[in-house]
């Protein structure tokens, strides 16, 4: 199951309850860890708790928390924003939670899941920042394992960062227009000599460092970055490819850029699809190359999403050709190839000592031609040929290959949506691979890697090729 196949059933949500009413209910460590954990917090908080748990009464007595010593009544939730219900009584507390739903008070009995309007997470707690990990009651124990991990992550410094960073918001408004000028100086004010100060507690110094940095950040300057979103798995996208996408103003991506990448980008950074899918571009590649320029020279910061690697038949070229020749700074960020997501779906050596000590990567439409490539020759000495868009090509790359002394039974691997969960394997000998033109309902890329290699790969989880032509063509 994918992290798209299922939804939330809760919202995560922060309530603002700085100086309201909190009540909780229990005498014993469900309510005290209930009340530990509301102490992160500016809320009012009201213990009601007759017969208080020893350890439960010493940490209200020196935390100063209003506890009253009575047993539950009706009324003692008027004014209250929250109320946790955790007295150990399953009966009781459901009892609390209905009082509480009636008169519309959000209310959470401990361990009863119908009887909780809200669910309390896991905390990292760096004020004014917060980081609530949840995982729908399923499991408590994961949230805190993660909890652990965040905190480790994040440094004790961030929230005074936050808080000076709250102290500049209003000086910010009214020097800095918005948008990427903006979001520029925030950028910078989070990642550069503002956070060194406050990391080394010195205030005066991050405030002088803020002040400087507010007045010489001046109108937003555009830059691009081609990007590699990789074989189309998410998590082989690369961290650099993360943070960027994170950056970026404008998202320019290919067909093939599966939406779960695309939607890593910024909430609220434009979208831009620009087609490339073979037969069917929606943009063609002068027109992306000119999109480019004139949304950098607009000053926005644009990530050009390509499927795979850029510079590996990404048309990355005539992209950097262009944003050169108009001044425009831009980054490559590599993605895994498709090649290498295929061989590892096969568990396949592209390289193997003796056998093949050399990679050559084609699409298969260098061999249509009448002059044969050089690297053609390359596949009889050893070598491993990975054709990416193989398909519609394989009996000219089969056909040619022998014609120049490759043996005919040949290993040959073929990979459908490399990396996905939808892959599919199969394999043939070089002699069968013309066959693959009949399996016309491969509708995802292929890659098709051919070589002496490739007899070293794993086909446990591969079908015949022979195998899967004759099953479609009796479906």
């Amino acid at each position: 199951m994918t992290g798209n196949d299922r939804r939330l059933s809760t919202f995560p949500a922060f309530f603002n309850v700085a100086g309201h009413k909190v009540a909780v209910f229990g005498n014993g460590d469900e309510a005290f860890a209930k009340t530990r954990l509301l102490a992160n917090t500016a809320a009012a908080i009201i213990v009601y708790a007759d017969k208080p748990e020893a350890a439960f009464s010493a940490y209200l007595h020196q935390n100063g928390i209003a506890t009253v010593p009575a047993i539950y009544e009706k009324r003692q939730l008027e004014g209250a924003t929250l109320v946790f219900a955790a007295t150990g009584e399953a009966e009781l507390d459901a009892r609390i939670v209905t009082d509480a739903r009636a008169v519309r008070i959000p209310a959470n009995a401990v361990d009863q899941p119908d009887y909780c309007d809200f669910l309390t997470p896991a905390l990292v707690n760096r004020a004014p920042v917060a980081v609530a990990i949840g995982t729908e009651g399923a499991g408590p124990v994961l949230a805190q394992m993660i909890r652990a991990r965040v905190d480790q992550m994040l440094s004790p410094s961030l929230g005074p960062l936050a808080q000076l960073a709250e102290s500049y918001r209003g000086a910010v408004d009214k020097v800095l227009p918005r948008g990427a000028t903006r979001r520029r100086f925030w950028r910078n004010f989070f990642s550069g000599s503002v956070r060194d100060a406050v990391e080394n507690h010195d205030t005066a110094a991050a405030q002088r460092a803020a002040t400087q940095l507010l007045h010489r950040t001046g109108k937003a300057e555009g830059y691009v970055w081609l990007v590699g979103a990789g074989p189309g798995a998410e998590d082989l996208l690369t961290l650099r490819a993360q943070r960027v996408l994170m950056e970026a103003d404008v998202i320019l991506y290919d067909a093939l850029v599966p939406e779960t990448i695309v939607d890593m980008g910024r909430r609220d950074a434009e979208r831009i699809s620009v087609g490339k899918r073979k037969g069917c571009h929606s943009k063609s590649q002068d027109e992306i190359n000119d999109l480019l320029v004139e949304l950098a020279q607009r000053g926005r910061r644009v990530v050009r999403l390509k499927s795979g690697d850029p510079l590996i038949y990404g048309r990355a070229a005539e992209e950097m050709s262009a944003l050169r020749d108009a001044g425009i700074g831009y980054e490559i960020v590599p993605g895994i190839t498709s090649a290498f997501a295929a061989a590892a779906d096969f568990e396949l050596p592209l390289t193997l000592r003796g056998v093949a000590s050399s990679l050559v990567f084609t699409t298969g439409h260098d061999l249509k031609g009448k002059v044969l490539p050089d690297w053609a020759k390359l596949a009889v000495s050893g070598a491993t040929i990975a054709v990416y868009m193989g398909r519609t090509v394989a009996a000219s790359v089969a056909g040619r290959l022998i014609e120049s002394g490759l043996a005919s039974d040949t290993a040959v691997a073929i990979v459908e949506n490399a990396s996905r969960t939808d892959r599919a394997l199969f394999h043939c000998t070089l002699r069968e691979l013309p066959q693959i033109e009949n399996l016309t309902r491969l509708s995802g890329p292929v890659m098709v890697i051919i070589g002496d290699a490739v007899a070293g790969a794993n086909f446990e989880h591969s079908t015949p090729l022979s195998a899967a032509v004759e099953q479609f063509a009796a479906a």
